[in-house]
């Protein structure tokens, strides 16, 4: 049968979400929150204290403010609507909503790979080339380098959402996901998506294999400049100012190669099963990572906790 011929005007789509696990839905429900509120307050903090601060007023730290507002503006682009889906019996989102939630996930994830290689190259210079740092990393070059992240990640999403929103849909416009996520939105399309894998695929390579290659590139000159400094106490304040930012790229890939590259069950029964732990890990990939972030900056970087502590100390002067 030709689905062409059952397609007709979308006005909205229904999200599946947990609807076959009603009583997980409260329980993540409450977990979600939990999470979502610290993402909030710890990319708050540390948006604050790198505008406050005097002393981070450098490359690595207004790249880190990025950094926290993307991760809030990522999460509060999904978070409240999958909060919502928790409590709402018939899960419906309109044709318009769907787009917009759709282009905000695609800008924030595609601007956070190039963010974190901004970082990267950051890191290099500082370490590699630190006499030259003041130069290189001046104030006209850092921040068009954040500048052009964020525009590179809204034309990217400019695209794939159109591309992904102009497709006839047919049936009964069921996406199997908390939100509308690109390929589950694709599979209830009624027409040839081969332009649509193509753009996905060439958008992969600039945004992820691009990135992730330049982030090793960069370490392995970092890591061979560390090696060489004579002392062990150089080595240690040198690799202390780029392992937050190792661990969140390594966090970060991490989690997207693990989502992408496990193997599919071939088993109806498994395949229920993965198909329940595949919602979750995309749930869990949207929260923990922005919830990580903060933390990882906060722990390792003394800079950062120094910055938190005189804050809070100005909070109770004033108080």
């Amino acid at each position: 049968m030709n689905r062409s011929n059952e397609t007709s005007p979308v006005m909205g789509f229904i999200l599946l979400g947990l609807s076959a696990h009603p009583k997980l839905e409260k329980t993540f429900f409450v977990l979600i929150l939990l999470m979502y509120l610290v993402i909030l307050l710890g990319n708050g903090v540390l948006i604050l204290v790198t505008i406050l601060d005097s002393r981070l007023h450098t490359p690595m730290y207004f790249f880190l403010g990025n950094l926290s507002f993307l991760d809030s503006c990522y999460t509060t682009s999904s978070v409240p609507l999958i909060l919502d889906s928790f409590l709402t019996p018939r899960k419906t989102i309109s044709f318009s909503a769907c787009a917009v939630q759709m282009f905000l996930s695609f800008a924030m994830g595609a601007t956070e790979c190039v963010l974190l290689s901004m970082m990267a190259f950051d890191r290099y210079v500082a370490i590699c080339n630190p006499l030259r740092y003041p130069v290189v990393m001046s104030k006209a070059a850092y921040v068009p380098m954040a500048v052009s992240s964020w525009a590179a990640g809204i034309t990217n999403s400019v695209v794939q959402t159109s591309l992904a929103m102009r497709l006839p849909f047919c049936g009964d416009s069921v996406i199997n996901h908390f939100t509308c996520e690109i390929l589950a939105v694709l599979k209830l399309a009624c027409a040839d998506i081969s332009i649509n894998v193509i753009s996905m695929v060439v958008a992969n390579m600039i945004f992820l294999a691009l990135p992730v290659l330049f982030i090793f590139v960069s370490y392995v000159f970092i890591l061979a400049t560390i090696l060489r400094i004579p002392s062990a106490e150089g080595r240690r304040k040198a690799f202390s100012t780029c392992s937050a930012h190792l661990t969140v790229v390594v966090v970060f890939y991490g989690t997207i190669l693990f989502m992408y590259g496990k193997p599919k069950s071939k088993d109806p029964l498994g395949a229920d099963k993965q198909d329940l732990a595949d919602k979750l890990i995309s749930l869990f990939y949207g929260v923990v990572t922005p919830m990580l972030n903060p933390i990882i900056y906060s722990l390792r970087n003394k800079d950062v906790k120094a910055a938190v502590r005189n804050l809070v100390a100005q909070k109770h002067l004033t108080a």
